[in-house]
């Protein structure tokens, strides 16, 4: 087998592999399942699909089409070929203004393609949750649909041509055929399969008692939302099967294949007007879901005219969950009281008032109706942190802490509008009493669906047993109301099992039938949609291999494992791991705007996701017995290019906090194999720097000098494009020591200043502004003894070392530091390695003090901000000349607290105006963008927006960073000086105050 893969991987343009590392992270997705792949392609081109389906048949290997794997049942998960077309096919080929037209290639991300569009006033509608990092290829193969399908329906409507590749490697285009068209097809010469298929389908569907037998066994015509195996009945809506339907367009029958039919490589796309400008969304709160659930149907006929565009239900569950996620915590302003759930119903008109009046109608009815209880009304942009909570909706379901978890198993069936309630509520009914279960509830109330999510524990025989019964149970229900057991995640390996009792013997044979018609030799995606494995096989934690009860199953493993910082919040390491759901919001590009992730976003490599590191480092930890397993090779090369930006802290909605795994494993990986110098010489920096500063000139003549400074970079391991920072003559302690400036009288308040390593040896003017800005301020400014941060330490997974800092910096600063008289920092990866750090760092002893700590320190930034607001200060204090400045974020601030406190403090001089730089990590990252073998991928993460934004600004303009690593980066990657926010707000103090 690795013989043929050789050849084949000679004679394509793109990549194979089949190395273990590459196949366990294409292992799974965003389902339940996992199956180690045969290999791992990622074509560059047409010829080489052709290849790929070559090798297939000669190996008997299944071709699994993928984007970006956030598929939730079993999709993209099998023992063959996986095909990532997410590299190189993202080609955006043709726009058609005139005729709202776009032609795409699979790997485009929705939104982005949006982005495109906008400018020509159109848009592609459906909009799923993923939408930032969802592809077109992957939304085909789904037929996704989103929060607006009421309005714009789903992907198979939007679909007008599809063209790609048959399982025999011949190149197609499925598009719209007329009667003298498809007469054409059926009459081509020779025997092509193209020729057969469409033959085929005539036949298979010609017959008026095949016709009737199709249209009563599949869902109700008025559910839109409907995947329930392959679309036979909307074929039956075209021509030739009634005269007056629309051409025949095989499209139709693409989208929701899942790439089981057709392997896809251009689709061409109706576009729609952009939506009215205007947005109104009514959050009605209600004390039960019943009465949400009866709402719901009033609602959807309550505007007056007008027209809902979304109507979406998050219940308690969800709420809760966000209030557990760092990123939306802030979303949750709207809430009030404790809903058991609440309907989003956005309307929208191209005046706001109208957009209004319509939302007021909404309001008035649920209010005649009885239903609800506050039903407050947003418009326009403050309704969108409400969206980004519902679109965060699985990941914040996930980040509860242990083994239970909402399971996705039934989490998209739909049912007609009139359903909708008693449905719903008889399935809440059946999963109480017969089994005992919780659902969670959220989605797209509006179109009959929502994401039911029974919360199960996979890691245990008993309810891996009820994730089977469930599914077989509500398969039955969602039968007996007409319904599809799929509205848009498809049935995939987790619910074609039950296809033949949704639709019935003889119409299940019929899409065996089209299966073999188009595949005969099962290629494509074997196992999906038709004759798949049973739903509970190749799950993530296969039950033959787990203890019966989930008891012994925590009790047991690395639940337990000694570690050197404290996981016991997210139940141990793996479960640490384990929070990971798969959802890939660690694929958003830098168009998204966000952090997470910047190596990702630069290499577009799933190997650089946080995903891909989540799940192989919860593949090595199953079934461990020690720390030794940690010391894995593949882990490593996945780890490697994890900036430790913490924006998966932030962004993930799991909370995935991978830095604080990454230092684990480092620290794992040193126990075994030793510390390399150069990480010694990273984590002892502060000591070096200490020696050196007794000769600062001689330091930066070693390291600046044209021989020796290429030298010491060569010995360090530095790239040699990168200039090592240079110490200041005086360090800042020895600064403030020597100083003669008469202390402040009647001060506001004292603060201790924390003197970090960056401050005390090269960025000393940085902590000589801040004594001067606070002291100019009125506040006393104090310098206690204490170590450094840390931080270097932490970052190379010197656990250990750092916890001895930590340690013994808690224990200098907690006879110090009170709300009173708090410790403020400079440096944001310093300071907040006090506050997120140090609590699950230091001895368990001194735990409590070490949270003490955490809460009364702070940036300057906060302090200051925290000063605007009680008006101890303010812009009378500073110059009323105008500036502009363009401010980057330091990636843990952005994680951790919050930039909205740097934006307050540079604008409080009257005429200073502040722009956001919409960037993430810089690229720098501590030591990461000086290693030798990282640079490329650090500057290539300064290109993606920070560079060329910095380069574009006049020069009269202030560049603010609060961030040591960000002021280098930006230099070496532009020529422009970047300030510390204290350096600007020092030099704009008045004079008479300074």
């Amino acid at each position: 087998m690795n013989a043929k893969f050789e050849t084949v991987a000679r004679r394509m343009a793109g990549e194979l592999h089949w190395d273990p590392m590459t196949r366990r992270i294409f292992s799974t997705d965003a389902s339940v399942y996992q199956q180690l792949p045969a290999a791992v392609a990622f074509p560059k081109n047409e010829d080489d699909l052709v290849l790929l389906i070559q090798l297939a048949r000669e190996t008997g290997l299944g071709i699994i089409p993928r984007t970006a794997g956030t598929s939730l049942a079993g999709q993209v998960v099998g023992d063959g070929i996986v095909v990532d077309v997410s590299r190189y096919f993202t080609g955006i080929l043709s726009i058609d203004p005139e005729k709202k037209l776009v032609r795409v290639q699979p790997g485009v991300i929705r939104n982005e393609l949006n982005q495109t569009l906008a400018p020509h006033g159109m848009q592609f509608s459906p909009e799923t949750s993923t939408a930032n990092r969802a592809m077109i290829g992957g939304m085909l193969g789904n037929n996704s649909c989103g929060a607006n399908s009421i309005v714009y329906g789903t992907t198979r409507e939007q679909a007008l041509s599809v063209s790609g590749f048959l399982s025999d490697g011949s190149r197609v285009t499925f598009e719209p055929l007329d009667e003298s068209g498809l007469r054409q097809k059926l009459d081509a010469p020779g025997d092509s399969l193209e020729r057969r298929i469409y033959r085929g389908i005539v036949a298979l569907l010609g017959d008026p008692a095949a016709q009737d037998e199709i249209l009563s066994g599949f869902p109700k015509a008025s559910i839109h939302r409907r995947n329930t195996g392959y679309a036979l009945d909307a074929l039956l809506s075209m021509q030739p099967f009634r005269p007056d339907g629309a051409p025949l367009n095989l499209s139709a029958l693409v989208a929701g294949s899942e790439g089981t039919l057709f392997l896809a490589t251009a689709m061409a796309l109706r576009c729609d007007p952009l939506p009215p400008k205007h947005r109104a969304l009514v959050c009605a709160h209600f004390s039960t879901l019943e009465q949400a659930l009866r709402a719901t149907p009033l609602v959807m006929h309550s505007t007056g005219g007008g027209k809902v565009f979304a109507c979406e239900l998050i219940d308690h569950h969800v709420l809760e969950g966000a209030a557990r996620n760092l990123e939306q915590q802030h979303n949750l302003q709207f809430v009030r009281g404790t809903p058991a759930a609440v309907l989003l119903v956005e309307l929208r008109d191209d005046r706001l008032h109208n957009a209004l009046d319509q939302a007021r109608i909404v309001v008035e009815r649920l209010q005649q109706a009885g239903l609800g209880y506050e039903w407050p009304v947003f418009a326009d942009e403050l309704a969108e942190p409400i969206w980004e909570l519902r679109r965060a909706g699985l990941g914040v379901l996930t980040n509860a802490v242990g083994d239970l978890k909402p399971v996705t198993v039934i989490e998209d069936t739909a049912v007609a509008m009139d359903d909708f309630a008693d449905y719903t509520l008889e399935l809440g009914e059946m999963l109480r009493t017969r089994y005992g279960l919780v659902c969670v509830h959220y989605g797209h109330a509006g179109a009959g669906e929502l994401h039911l999510r029974p919360l199960l524990n996979l890691k245990d025989a008993a309810d891996v047993s009820k994730f089977r019964d469930v599914a077989q149970d509500v398969a039955a229900l969602v039968q007996k109301y007409g319904g599809s057991l799929s509205g848009e995640h498809g049935d995939g390996r987790l619910r074609g099992e039950f296809l033949q009792q949704m639709v019935g013997p003889q119409n299940y044979q019929r899409m065996l039938q089209l299966k073999r018609l188009f595949d005969p030799d099962n290629l494509f995606n074997p196992g999906k949609i038709v004759a798949t494995a049973p739903m509970d096989q190749s799950l993530r934690y296969p039950p033959a291999e787990l203890p019966e009860s989930s008891q012994v199953v925590a009790a047991s493993g690395l639940s337990v494992l000694e570690t050197v910082l404290d996981f016991s919040a997210t139940g141990g390491l793996l479960r640490s791991a384990e929070m990971c759901n798969g959802s890939g919001d660690c694929r958003k590009t830098h168009l998204s705007g966000g952090t997470m992730c910047p190596s990702y976003m630069a290499t577009r490599n799933e190997r650089d996701t946080t995903r891909a590191r989540a799940n192989l480092l919860r593949q090595v930890l199953s079934g461990a017995t020690s720390r030794e397993a940690l010391d894995d090779d593949d882990l490593h090369r996945v780890m490697d290019l994890c900036l430790s930006c913490k924006g998966c802290k932030r962004e993930c909605p799991s909370n995935v906090d991978m830095p604080r795994m990454k230092a684990e494993f480092l620290q794992a990986r040193h126990d075994r194999r030793g510390i390399p110098l150069r990480t010694r010489m990273v984590a002892g920096i502060s000591t070096i720097h200490h020696w050196a500063s007794a000769l600062p000139g001689l330091h930066n003549w070693l390291v600046d000098g044209p021989i020796t400074g290429w030298m010491a970079r060569w010995m360090a391991g530095v790239h040699p494009q990168r200039r090592i920072p240079r110490l200041q003559p005086v360090p800042f302690r020895k600064w403030v020591a020597r100083r003669k400036t008469p202390p402040v009288t009647r001060a506001k308040q004292t603060v201790i200043l924390f003197v970090d390593e960056f401050t005390n040896w090269m960025d000393v003017p940085v902590g000589i502004a801040a004594v001067e800005l606070l002291e100019g301020l009125g506040f006393a400014v104090r310098i206690v003894p204490h170590l450094e941060s840390g931080r270097a330490a932490i970052s190379k997974g010197m656990l250990r070392q750092a916890r001895k800092i930590a340690d013994q910096n808690v224990q200098l600063l907690d006879r110090e530091i009170s709300a009173v008289t708090p410790l403020v920092g400079l440096e944001p990866s310093a300071i907040l390695t006090v506050t997120d750090e140090y609590p699950d760092l230091v001895s368990p002893a001194l735990r409590g003090t070490a949270r003490r700590l955490a809460a009364n320190s702070m940036l300057i930034d906060r302090f200051l901000a925290v000063k605007i607001d009680s008006r101890e200060i303010g812009a009378a204090s500073f110059t009323s000349q105008p500036q502009n400045i363009r401010l980057h974020g330091h990636c843990h601030q952005k994680a951790i607290t919050s930039l909205a406190d740097t934006v307050r403090i540079l604008q409080l001089p009257e005429h200073y105006r502040v722009r956001m730089i919409p960037s993430g990590c810089c690229g720098m990252a501590g030591s990461f963008g000086y290693e030798r073998e990282h640079y490329d991928v650090s500057m290539r993460i300064g290109e993606l927006v920070l560079f060329p934004v910095i380069r574009s600004e006049p020069g009269e303009s202030l560049i603010a960073a609060p961030g040591t690593s960000c002021r280098h980066q930006i230099w070496d990657g532009t020529g422009r000086v970047a300030l510390h926010p204290v350096q600007i707000l020092r030099k704009a103090l008045r004079a008479n105050i300074q």
